[in-house]
């Protein structure tokens, strides 16, 4: 089962993340991390910056989870722009080395494919950060995503335009399709975190993390990976029927375990 720690509040997730991440990164500066966008890693990156100061991350790389199809990169709700706006810039890392998947509509019949083999020749991703939607969604795999699915092109469902549409104008500029890792894809990092913060998304949390296995949850997936880490405050941990013992757990886990 994945391990959940439950903390007061977004501030103290961020910081528990940005520790692991920063000693594996002084362990191993040729790390790859997989980097989710929305509002929840934000506090993530933001506790990163005082970390890896004065750390090498010149050999750092990384891979964003999805991208819009057809948005144009400069768009500033564009994924490419958003990671380099809130990962790559603030953080120093060099732009060549952190991919986005190619939304282009030319060559969008092999973008999947060409993202795919970019990430096995990096070595895979270490870590990979993710956020969870109100539907269960993880990167843009809608519920029937099969778990052995790798990077394609997916349409959205409406809800998740509905939940977007607050970083854009209106739900009608939300474009339809997607670019997303699949989730077999995502299962292949050797370390997942998925964080969740509010009520709103409770109910995802406690079907990924206590539910059935099923595609129809897509986070449920993250139950047959080896090493899973769920950080969630208590409102996103409130529909969770074993957050007791998961307190417990983490308040008595040997230091040496790491996150």
């Amino acid at each position: 089962m994945a391990e959940v720690v439950i903390v007061r509040d977004q501030a103290e997730a961020g910081a528990i993340v940005a520790d692991e991440i920063a000693r594996i990164v002084r362990l191993d500066p040729r790390v790859v991390l997989g980097l989710a966008t929305g509002s929840t890693p934000l506090p993530v990156y933001e506790a990163l910056r005082a970390r890896l100061t004065g750390v090498d991350v010149s050999q750092l790389r990384g891979f964003a989870l999805d991208e819009y199809v057809g948005i144009d990169p400069a768009h500033p709700e564009s994924y490419r722009a958003v990671i380099a706006r809130e990962v790559v810039e603030p953080l120093g890392l060099d732009p060549a080395r952190v991919r986005v998947p190619d939304g282009s509509l030319a060559g969008i019949e092999h973008a999947g494919e060409d993202y795919e083999r970019a990430i096995v020749e990096a070595g895979g991703v270490d870590l990979q950060i993710l956020g969870i939607g109100t539907d269960g969604h993880i990167g843009f795999n809608e519920p029937g995503s099969s778990f052995a699915s790798l990077t394609r092109v997916k349409t959205l469902t409406e809800q998740t335009r509905e939940d977007n549409a607050r970083f854009f104008d209106s739900v009608h500029d939300v474009p339809r399709h997607c670019i997303t890792q699949g989730l077999g894809t995502i299962m292949r990092a050797r370390h997942i975190v998925l964080l969740a913060f509010g009520a709103g998304k409770a109910e995802a949390v406690a079907g990924a993390v206590e539910g059935p296995v099923t595609a129809s949850l897509p986070g449920s997936a993250i139950q047959l990976h080896p090493h899973a880490t769920v950080v969630v405050d208590e409102s996103a941990a409130s529909a969770l029927a074993h957050a007791d013992y998961y307190r417990y757990a983490f308040a008595n886990k040997p230091e040496w375990q790491g996150l």
